[in-house]
This record gives structure tokens, C-alpha cells and sequence, in this order.
């Protein structure tokens, strides 16, 4: 998958390299919206670059997250018409390790210990860590310094989606949806999904600094969550 059908272009022209190793990135939207599958995207985009990553669910089984990417590659080989998908598809299941914490299991000190052993004992090693359904609503300011320090200590970029229950972008403001905005200052990263009668928008609310496309928008095919144009 190439940049420029990859979500991740506004992110690359933001920064040059996208989230970066130590930091935290966040997607942001309504119920619906496609918050997962943007992170599958930004998922696949690092598994087809030869990077390792894990992929924590707090609400599916490891099952279904397989189906989304497995649903998803199937779509990039269609609209990329790409003709090694065999060699990419086992290329992407070497690289990605799927970890599940259902019914509120969740908490940092398991994850911690989740990326020791996979380290320690399998010589896995990720270079970025997905996670999926952690409810900001719920959450405090804690768990996110929490995963800031673990994004430093173990060397990873984490990204996140939210579940948008504030206000949305009006499409020239780059006013930050509640939750989130509650922990802005601890994200390097913010992207907001909207819908469209014919695409799926997404906006960068927040850049690394000194960033001068805040408010750029790429507009998502709402069915390949690939980037248009």
C-alpha cells in the first residue's frame, strides 16, 4: 500500500514520519464513523513496511479483529489490484500479534507484562501497538500518562480511537470532540473522521508542533477507507 492511497498521507505531510516512536496518536469520530477501520488502515500501512505490531482489543475477540483485516486486505487487493497478496497476506500475519481484554479486563500492568513476554519469550517486538475500545468517557488523565511512559519505555508509537460524544468539527474550526479534548495535550496526534453524503473526511485537529496543515482534510473512499485523489 502506497502513500498515497493510504489514510496515513495527511499524517506523513504533517511530520515528515508520521506519529513517531514515543508518542500517541488518536482517531476520533461517531459511533459508525469507521474509527476501526482507519486504525486497521494505519495498521496495515506499518505491516506492509515490514514493521511488527500488536493489536490490543478491548471489545473483540481476536477472531473478529483477524475478519476486519482480513476483510480489509481483501478491499486493498481489489482497488490496488495487487498481485502478490499471498506473499503480503503471510507478511502481515508474521508482523501483527493480536491480544484481546474483554469484558473490562483492560489495565496497563497487563499489557506491560503481555509486551515483556512476547519480547522475552517469542522475540517479538512491536514497533507500533494499536489500541481499540478503550472508552475516554470512562477514563482519566492516568491512563494516558500511563501509556505515554510505556510508549517511551518500550519504543512504539500507540494509536487509539474515541469515540466522539461532543461536538463535531464544522469543518473550518479544529475544535477538539469531548472526550478526547479532555486529554489533547498528551496526544502528538489528532484526526477527526466525518461523514459525507460520498466520502468519509478526515481532518488533522492536531499536529506535531510547528505543523502548518492543521484543518488539512483527505477524503476517504467510505468503502475501501482508501485515500481519494
Amino acid at each position: 500500500m502506497t502513500t498515497k492511497s493510504s489514510p496515513l498521507k495527511i499524517l506523513e505531510k504533517s511530520s515528515g514520519k508520521g506519529l513517531g516512536r514515543g508518542n500517541l496518536g488518536v482517531v476520533v469520530a461517531r459511533a459508525g464513523v469507521g474509527k476501526t477501520a482507519c486504525l486497521v488502515h494505519i495498521a496495515m500501512d506499518k505491516l506492509l513496511r515490514n514493521e511488527k505490531l500488536v493489536h490490543a482489543s478491548l471489545q473483540d475477540s481476536p477472531e473478529k479483529v483477524t475478519s476486519y483485516y482480513n476483510v480489509i486486505f481483501s478491499e486493498l487487493v481489489q482497488a490496488l489490484n495487487l498481485t502478490n497478496a499471498a506473499d503480503l497476506k503471510a507478511q502481515i500475519d508474521k508482523h501483527r500479534m493480536i491480544l484481546a481484554y474483554l469484558n473490562q479486563s483492560f489495565d496497563l500492568r497487563r499489557l506491560r507484562e503481555n509486551l515483556k513476554n512476547l519480547s522475552e519469550k517469542v522475540g517479538f517486538v512491536p514497533d507500533t501497538i494499536i489500541v481499540d475500545g478503550l472508552d475516554f468517557s470512562k477514563a482519566g488523565v492516568e491512563i494516558f500518562e500511563g501509556f505515554k511512559k510505556l510508549a517511551q519505555e518500550f519504543n512504539v508509537e500507540v494509536w487509539f480511537s474515541a469515540l466522539s460524544k461532543g461536538i463535531q468539527g464544522d469543518g473550518k474550526s479544529q475544535a477538539i470532540p469531548a472526550p478526547a479534548d479532555k486529554f489533547s495535550s498528551l496526544f502528538s496526534i489528532i484526526i477527526e473522521l466525518q461523514p459525507t453524503p460520498s466520502a468519509v473526511e478526515l481532518s488533522l485537529l492536531k499536529g506535531h508542533e510547528g505543523s502548518a496543515l492543521l484543518g488539512e482534510k483527505v477524503l476517504l473512499d467510505p468503502k475501501t477507507f482508501l485515500a481519494r485523489g
